[in-house]
């Protein structure tokens, strides 16, 4: 069975190795020295000043729109995990959708100005697959109004734009690191904010507003990553390079295979150095894409429908119209994508793919 993605192991030997110190002392949570060594290494390998590392990849989202105390109305994309949407409702806010640029899949930079109202206090703004947003244009709306930019950057750890790490841009950028991520702590994540001021409120804000044992900053939530996750995390991080270097071979592979179809394949935008975390591809239509994946999965093979559906249909927001959202996510799949993906296990998708078409 291929499935769209696999979890990349450690040795098991190197992950208990790292761990053995959290079991030496019985220090398991509550940011113990393995976190605390898993955001060091990571600031030197990301380039960055700041991180917070945090149980899981939502709630960085939520702590951000809390911390920078968002009401009413944020602009946000509808072509994006449910989470980005799921987190602005949650935390009592209202998403109101502005529509794709169809080549880049991000958030349309020319379409936010006219959503903007005296409600808008925010653009929370996915990174989609990777591929950053136009982030210069997006900065300009923001300061012009008056906006925080809050960054969903879940699938961009190693991203890089204009030579600096993807997470330095806007107020707030959130990462992922669940198991089917590229870099993963099994299930994990991490905030990002240059601003030091606005990174020690986070910081209050991911373990109960803790201010040592016995005073408090503010309310707070249990945002903490655990030291197991933390071991994972700097058993899976020595092996980075070799991961890229395997994706990276398998999407040009796929690119070759591809490029005289009518499929229509990623274009990462202009100054990013892209991290090879998803391999989409669109189809002229729906019912081609079912086609598509109803022969892989008779041979075992398991693509995902993924952003599907448009997050502008979800039953708890206010339904409003992005046709090229919804056309999208209707024609898009994303293919087997992982370290340990065989080439010929990639030679059986190309030809499965191809013969259906």
């Amino acid at each position: 069975m291929i499935n769209v993605t696999k979890t990349f192991l450690p040795p098991q030997e190197e992950y208990n190795a790292i761990l053995k110190s959290a079991w030496d002392t019985g220090w398991m949570t509550n940011r113990g020295v393995l976190v605390q060594e898993l955001e060091a290494k990571l600031k030197t390998y990301l380039g960055i000043s700041n991180i917070i590392a945090t149980t899981n990849g939502t709630l960085p989202l939520q702590i951000a729109i809390k911390a920078l105390g968002l009401t009413g109305e944020i602009i946000t994309t509808p072509f994006s995990y449910v989470a980005t949407t799921s987190s602005i409702v949650w935390e009592g806010c209202k998403p109101v959708f502005v529509d794709i640029d169809p080549e880049y899949l991000t958030i349309d930079e020319t379409k936010i100005e006219a959503a903007i109202t005296a409600k808008t206090s925010a653009i929370l703004a996915t990174h989609v697959f990777g591929n950053p947003c136009a982030i210069e244009a997006i900065e300009v709306i923001a300061k012009r109004h008056d906006l925080k930019v809050v960054y969903d950057a879940a699938h961009c750890f190693g991203v890089t734009y204009n030579g600096q790490s993807i997470f330095n841009y806007g107020n707030v950028s959130t990462c992922s690191f669940h198991a089917t991520k590229l870099f993963h702590t099994g299930e994990g994540g991490a905030l990002f904010a240059k601003d030091e001021t606005l990174h020690n409120k986070f910081f209050y804000h991911h373990n109960f507003g803790h201010d040592g044992p016995e005073a408090f900053q503010g309310i707070g939530i249990n945002a903490k990553m655990s030291e197991p996750q933390a071991a994972m995390g700097l058993a899976v991080l020595p092996y980075m390079g070799e991961i890229l270097e395997e994706r990276k071979h398998i999407a040009e592979t796929y690119n070759a295979a591809f490029k005289d179809t009518t499929l229509k394949l990623f274009k990462i935008r202009e100054g990013a150095r892209w991290n090879y975390s998803y391999y989409p591809v669109v189809f002229k239509d729906e019912a081609e894409l079912l086609r598509v994946k109803a022969a892989l999965n008779q041979a075992a093979i398991f693509p995902r429908r993924y952003f599907y559906p448009s997050l502008n249909t979800l039953d708890y927001v206010e339904s409003v119209s992005c046709p090229v959202s919804e056309s999208v996510a209707s024609r898009v799949l994303c293919l087997p994508l992982y370290h340990g993906l065989q080439p010929l296990e990639v030679k059986l998708i190309t030809k499965i793919i191809l013969d259906t078409l």
